[in-house]
């Protein structure tokens, strides 16, 4: 199953590099800090995409919302494994960069369904 949107693609892109850093948490993060930044990454492409099988564009636009919302979720946990020493800075750059365009993307995206 692959949604044509690009900004699902790289919101997709985004959840396999957090599954990927977060692999190296300690193990008492296990419950804690890995569970949250993987349930709010993959809650960014998961809204995306049942936004975009809703029949009305208001019920799509609201989609957009959430996963906006869960996207500043993961900025700040990605912020605060940073400060953790949990990724690298050069790791959060990367991700925080990904994590800015998809931003913009959704932006766009809602602002072009609501001028329709």
């Amino acid at each position: 199953m692959e949604c044509q949107l690009e900004v699902w693609k790289l919101a997709h892109q985004l959840t396999l590099n957090v599954y990927k850093v977060s692999n190296a948490f300690p193990s008492s993060e296990r419950y804690g800090l890995t569970s949250q930044i993987r349930r709010s990454s993959s809650s960014v492409p998961t809204n995306i995409i049942e936004g975009n099988g809703r029949q009305y564009r208001k019920e799509f636009i609201q989609f957009l919302y959430i996963a906006k919302g869960a996207l500043e979720e993961v900025n700040y946990q990605l912020f605060l494994a940073k400060d953790l020493t949990y990724i690298t800075e050069k790791e959060y750059g990367v991700l925080n960069e990904l994590c800015i365009r998809i931003k913009m993307m959704l932006y766009k995206l809602i602002k072009s369904l609501r001028q329709k």
